[in-house]
């Protein structure tokens, strides 16, 4: 057997021998684990079942009945139909009448108005224009009989 003369290859050298003696005892507990891993599977297999069904038959009825009952009682009464009367409906009818009649009304008045401003306007600029050129006339005049010239 060669012995490693640094500390380091002697470190590993008995890692190496640690590891040579634990396999086999690894693998030894590793089977252990595991069948007994698979008795308590097949203890706790019937177990469950038996536990689902005991809620299957036992827990979920009751549990269905205290939720239906919790349902009746936060369900409101339902409340007792009232005869009613058409004339809040007429009322909303004539209203709604009334205001498209108005809207009709304002439309066309709105419409006159802008026509009459519009006619307004044209005339306004005729006259201006008018006046524009009666003044254009006599400021002519009146330059030509400051420089003494003849039209």
């Amino acid at each position: 057997m060669v012995l490693p003369t640094t500390w380091s290859g002697r470190m590993k050298a008995q890692a190496v021998r640690a590891a040579d003696k634990v396999g086999p005892m690894a693998s030894n507990a590793r089977e252990g684990a595991y069948s007994r891993f698979e008795d308590a599977r097949v203890w706790a297999a019937p177990k469950l079942d038996h536990a689902a069904h005991s809620v299957e038959d036992q827990l979920a009825p009751r549990l269905s009945a205290l939720l239906a009952q919790t349902a009746r009682r936060v369900d409101p009464t339902p409340m007792k139909m009232q005869t009613r009367t058409n004339w809040p409906s007429l009322v909303l009818l004539g209203g709604l009448a009334l205001g498209a009649i108005g809207f009709v009304m304002y439309r066309r008045n709105a419409q006159h108005w802008a026509d009459v401003m519009k006619n307004s306007a044209d005339e306004t600029k005729r006259k201006v224009g008018e006046a524009a050129d009666s003044m254009e006339e006599k400021l002519g005049k009146r330059t030509d009989e400051v420089t003494g010239r003849k039209p």
